[in-house]
Order: C-alpha cells, then sequence, then structure tokens
C-alpha cells in the first residue's frame, strides 16, 4: 500500500482518503480502448481504501452502451457493478460519481444512478492573466502562466483536469477576458503550439479548451488598420487564424469575447451591433464547429454621477434584446446571473425572460470578488439556489430554461497555485457545487454542501453537521453586515474588499446608493429610471410596488426612507443597525464553531479555516462600525437599544 496517497491533503480535493471505508475485493474490468478510465477508476479506489484486492467473484464492469453523448448510469449487479457511459466522456463520468458516492459512505450495493446533465456546456473561466496575475484571484497565481509565456507543472494540471471532469466540466477558458496585447498572441505561433500541448493534457479528461479573444485582434495581431467587424479583410484574418488555431486543436472548443466594456473594443466603435461582431468572429470557426461566447456585460462605464436617468443594470438588456434572433447559432450570449455585477444580493438579469431566439449562457462568479475574496465565509451554493428558483416569467423559474434558452453554464474560478486550490479550504466547495449545479440545477445547496463535506473530510456527526451549519447561513451572515437590502458595493473602489461607503458614490462606474439624511436608493420602478419595464408584466408588478417586492430586495429598486416601517415593524434604519451588529456576531459564531472542530478535520485545513475566520471577524467589525457610524452621521437617529455607534 501507498501510504503518502492515504494522508488527507487539501491539494487533493478532488477525493480524500477514507480510512473508515472497508476495501473491497473485486476485479475492474473495461472494453476495448478504455484504459484510461480504467486507471482513473483504479486510481480513485487506491486513494479511497488505500489498495484493492483482486478477486474474479465480484467485477467493477466500465462499458459503453447506447446511452446519450455525456449519459451514464450506476448499476449494481448480482456479482458486481456496472457503470456505463454513452460515450468515453459519459464514462468517466460515472466512474467520477460512483467515486464520490463511495466516498460519502454509500455502499457500492446501494448505489443507484442514470444521469445526464441538462445543458450541454459546463465551463469554467479563469481570468489568468499572462504575466501570471489573477484577476480577481484570492487563492495564489496562474498555474498556466508565467512571465508572459505557458509555464505549469503537467502533474498539476491533470490533477486539476480531474477535480474538473470529476464534477462535470467540460470546457475551460484559460485566460483573462480582459485581453491585453500579449495574451491577444494566443491564437497565433509562439503560443499557439504552447496552447495546444495544454490541450492536449485536458483532452483524456473530457475537457476542451476556449481563449479569451481580443476584438481588436485584427490590428494587434494580424497587423489589420481596423477591426470592423463587416470589413473584408477583418473577416478573413478571423477565417484564416482560426483555421490555424484548428489545425493545432482539432477540438478546441471556441472564443470567449469581452467587447464594448470597460474599455475593451467592439464594434459599436465602427457603429455595428453586438450581432454584426459576434457573427464575424462566429463565422469563422462555424466550418470546425466552434463556438464565440459573447459576453452581455456592456455598459458605460464613463457615467457621470450627476445623471439621475442613466441606469447601469439596465444596460445589457438595451444592448441585447433589440438584436434577438439575429445572433449565428454558433453564438451564445454569456449572461451574468444578474444585471449588475455578481453583488451579494441583486435580481435576476431581464435578459432570460427576453431572449426567445437566441442561444444563451448563464455566467456565475465563484471567485469571491464582492462576496469575501475567499477570506470571510460565503456558500455561493446558497445564493445560486435562490437565483435558479426565482421566477423568469409567469409560473417558470430560472432553472426551467436549462436544455432551452440556456445552453451552457459558466462561472469566473475562485482557483489558483495556492496549494488547496482555492486559498480558503471551505470555498472548494463553491467549486464543487458550481459543477454539481451546472449539471444537474434540481440539487439543492443543502445537498449539494452535504455531499462536498462527506466528501471532503472524514468526520463525526458533530463536525459534519457544524460545517453544514456554517455553510448554509455564510451567505446570510456575510449579507448582514455589508450592504443592505440590495444596494450593492458599499466598499473599497478597486479592492472591492472592506467597507467604504461612498467609495464608488461619485465614481463613472454607475453604482450609486444616493444615500441622503432621510432616504437612499434609486428608484427603478416604471415611475423612476423604468428598470422594471424590462421585466414580464407580472414580474414588474411585483418589483413596481414597494409592499409586494421582495424586501431583501428593497433597496435595488426603491428609493425608501429610513422611517420607512418593515414588515416585522421596524424602521429600515433600525433594521440596518440591527443587522449589522447581529451580522458581527454571528461571524464571531463562525470562529467559535469552528474552533470545535479542532482534533475533528485535519490539522492542516483547520488551521488555515480557523486564520480566515479570524480575519472575517475583524472585516465583519469594521463593516459594522462603518456602515452603522455613517447611517447615524446622515440622519442623527440613535439605535433603539443603545449600542455602541462611533461619532
Amino acid at each position: 500500500m501507498d501510504h503518502a496517497r492515504r494522508i488527507y491533503s487539501e491539494y487533493n480535493a478532488w477525493l480524500q482518503p477514507k480510512s473508515s471505508l472497508e476495501p473491497k475485493a473485486l476485479r475492474i474490468r473495461a472494453g476495448f480502448d478504455l484504459d484510461f478510465i480504467h486507471q482513473e477508476c483504479r486510481l480513485g479506489l487506491i486513494r479511497l481504501w488505500g489498495e484493492i484486492q483482486e478477486c474474479d467473484e465480484y467485477t467493477l464492469q466500465l462499458k459503453m452502451n447506447d446511452l446519450e453523448h455525456e449519459e451514464f448510469s450506476l448499476t449494481p449487479l448480482e456479482n458486481g457493478f456496472e457503470i456505463a457511459g454513452g460515450s468515453k466522456n459519459a464514462l468517466l463520468y460515472g466512474v467520477y460519481r460512483f467515486l464520490n458516492r463511495l466516498a460519502t459512505g454509500e455502499s457500492m450495493e446501494k448505489i443507484h444512478e442514470h444521469s445526464a446533465p441538462k445543458v450541454d456546456y459546463r465551463i469554467i473561466n479563469h481570468w489568468d492573466n499572462m504575466d501570471g496575475h489573477i484577476e480577481r484571484g484570492y487563492a495564489g497565481n496562474s498555474f498556466f502562466f508565467h512571465n508572459n509565456k505557458f509555464d505549469y507543472d503537467q502533474e498539476r494540471i491533470k490533477n486539476y483536469a480531474r477535480m474538473m471532469a470529476s464534477i462535470g466540466i467540460n470546457g475551460i477558458c484559460i485566460n483573462n477576458v480582459n485581453v491585453n496585447k500579449v495574451s491577444a498572441g494566443l491564437i497565433a505561433e509562439p503560443l499557439l503550439s504552447d496552447m495546444a500541448e495544454l490541450a492536449g493534457l485536458f483532452r483524456p479528461f473530457g475537457i476542451r479548451l476556449l481563449v479569451s479573444v481580443h476584438f481588436d485582434a485584427p490590428m494587434i495581431v494580424g497587423g489589420l488598420t481596423t477591426s470592423d467587424p463587416l470589413d473584408a479583410g477583418v473577416k478573413e484574418f478571423w477565417k484564416v487564424q482560426s483555421a490555424v488555431v484548428y489545425d493545432k486543436i482539432p477540438d478546441f472548443l471556441g472564443y470567449l469575447v469581452k467587447a464594448d466594456s470597460e474599455f475593451r473594443g467592439g464594434p459599436e466603435a465602427f457603429g455595428r451591433t453586438q450581432a454584426d461582431g459576434a457573427n464575424t468572429i462566429a463565422a469563422a470557426v462555424a466550418p470546425f464547429g466552434g463556438l464565440v461566447f459573447w459576453r452581455c456585460f456592456v455598459y458605460n462605464c464613463q457615467q457621470d454621477w450627476r445623471d439621475a436617468q442613466t441606469d447601469r443594470p439596465m444596460a445589457a438588456y438595451k444592448h441585447f434584446q433589440p438584436l434577438d434572433g439575429t445572433f449565428d447559432q454558433n453564438v451564445i450570449l454569456q449572461i451574468k446571473n444578474g444585471p449588475v455585477d455578481f453583488q451579494t444580493r441583486e435580481p435576476v438579469s431581464p435578459l432570460f425572460s427576453n431572449l426567445k431566439n437566441t442561444r444563451e449562457a448563464i455566467e456565475f462568479q465563484i471567485a469571491q470578488e464582492y462576496t469575501g475574496q475567499q477570506i470571510d465565509l460565503f456558500s455561493l451554493a446558497v445564493q445560486w439556489e435562490e437565483i435558479l428558483t426565482t421566477e423568469v416569467n409567469k409560473g417558470k423559474q430560472l432553472k426551467s430554461l436549462f436544455g432551452q434558452e440556456i445552453v451552457a453554464v459558466t462561472a469566473v474560478t475562485n482557483t489558483g497555485n495556492n496549494m488547496n486550490w482555492t486559498g480558503n479550504t471551505l470555498a472548494q466547495c463553491n467549486l464543487y457545487a458550481f459543477g454539481r449545479m451546472a449539471w444537474n440545477p434540481e440539487l439543492t445547496a443543502k445537498e449539494l454542501i452535504c455531499e462536498w463535506i462527506r466528501i471532503t473530510f472524514e468526520t463525526d456527526e458533530h463536525g459534519r453537521q457544524t460545517i453544514e451549519e456554517m455553510l448554509l447561513t455564510s451567505r446570510g451572515i456575510y449579507e448582514s453586515y455589508t450592504a443592505p437590502l440590495g444596494i450593492g458595493f458599499m466598499v473599497n473602489p478597486s479592492s472591492h474588499y472592506g467597507p467604504n461607503v461612498d467609495g464608488y458614490e461619485f465614481s463613472n462606474w454607475g453604482t450609486y446608493h444616493r444615500a441622503s439624511s432621510d432616504a437612499i436608493g434609486v428608484d427603478r420602478t416604471s415611475k423612476g429610471t423604468g428598470f422594471t419595464l424590462q421585466y414580464p408584466e407580472s414580474l414588474q408588478r411585483m418589483y413596481d410596488h414597494i409592499e409586494s417586492c421582495p424586501e431583501e430586495l428593497l433597496l435595488f429598486f426603491h428609493r425608501v426612507r429610513y422611517d420607512y416601517k418593515m414588515k416585522d415593524g421596524r424602521t429600515l434604519l433600525q433594521y440596518i443597525y440591527d443587522s449589522h451588529f447581529e451580522g458581527a456576531q454571528q461571524a464571531e459564531a463562525l470562529l467559535q464553531s469552528w474552533e470545535t472542530l479542532e482534533n475533528r478535520v485535519p490539522q492542516e485545513a483547520f488551521n488555515s479555516v480557523k486564520a480566515r475566520l479570524q480575519l472575517q471577524l475583524l472585516n465583519a467589525r469594521e463593516w459594522r462600525d462603518q456602515v452603522n457610524t455613517y447611517f447615524y452621521r446622515k440622519t442623527g437617529i440613535d439605535d433603539e437599544k443603545g449600542r455602541k455607534i462611533y461619532m
């Protein structure tokens, strides 16, 4: 037995050893040309059990059959177990799911599953720059790039690919959407050959690569004088260069494009539409089965704060909804889950209710840019479940669009070259939950969290329940001590961590709360900026009226007086005071709960999480004091409970 492989390590996030599991004597049998999958199954069983006792009386059969392309089945047999899939990729997913279920403590005889993904494309987006820095990265530097070239450890890449495939990921975009002149060259030599080698490491795991491309690549890479998408020379550049890419990487998935956004070039600079830009690039990759993921994060980032009518959340709809039906079939519009920017709380983007003839991807952010930066604990699964169960049309929840209008689920990843991949060990749960949720949006946050805990930690019932409770409550705790009721931001500009209530208030970014001495919020109703009119009528009516608007979104949709009475009878101002005092107390309780787990979880995990929870407590107290002092100074109204507010 290789004892080194039996020791818990945060690095082995895909599967941890389980000393409590009894090895089962069996023989693995695989069909023709399934050696790699056989090896992965064997590797996983040794990781879990420490050894495999070979025995012909019980057979673990790996086989391909006539299931759909990514569909697999797990079936106990009288003298064995069968893992079957409609393709090699499907069979590999089945093997990993089988191993995960064993890791949760289930016996082979009770494992029975038939599963297929709801969407075809489940994609991780890296915001890695080629100098090695990760934009909005909180777990170290890139494990793809360093010093403006590919620089990676092959074994780490294989382990990463294994971890991603084990949760159903089948596409990875390796570079930042904010493409610079260096990374623009990924689609040309000499970087292209290096990227082809990287693609070869991912290929056995069923993962295809994408790259973010610069809209101005015809000028930067091709030496042209324009990037006008309707220019014949520009069209030829994309056609020729894409053929070169596919010659090197035949299974290349396609391009991700951020255009006309935050100082990026785009078609509107040439008087063209977003569809003109997307379709030109899409036509170039179409002969190879390639896709173009075109981000809808387009807005005016040079807004004058004095302008009270321009409303940033309205921008994506205005740019894209009128173009519904004009995008080519291999264009997928990548839409952020909300209309702003991955905030702790915001409504679902109205584009999901209003694009009927365009293929869509929903984009989440696993990287905790505005949700604690992998210092503060925040279970994104809780947030995502709320988003997926939000009504987008009368009687239809967002998740019902999966496999219909929504054909892809994407997310900005939270990984880096830290040994534990995600900085905060508990943030591994967010990565796991994303992959499983992208495969099956019916899964609940509680189910995902419980699965991850059992796969990751070999602990007692107290340990499992404590971690589960911490994760399930973490989103609400973080929200309670940060920006209230959907108002958003209030963070330090640039870093996006820690409180700065007026940090963006006079900036060009369109992220205003407009707090005065008697009220706060932006009126986004039909009588205000008109944002609610972008929703179907039933949702528009609900959001339009303060009485029916979900209270957790009150300050997103309405301008509200501080003396407004909430549903529980408190004034808005008292709610703000209470939530921030309580949030800081709850952050302290998180730390206290974790401290009960010493000797119940591996020491390396215990130490690293404890250190971050200590930092979270400091952050929560700073949020509490700055926010409460801010509103006390604005209003001159005391906290009803007489708690300490600084002058």
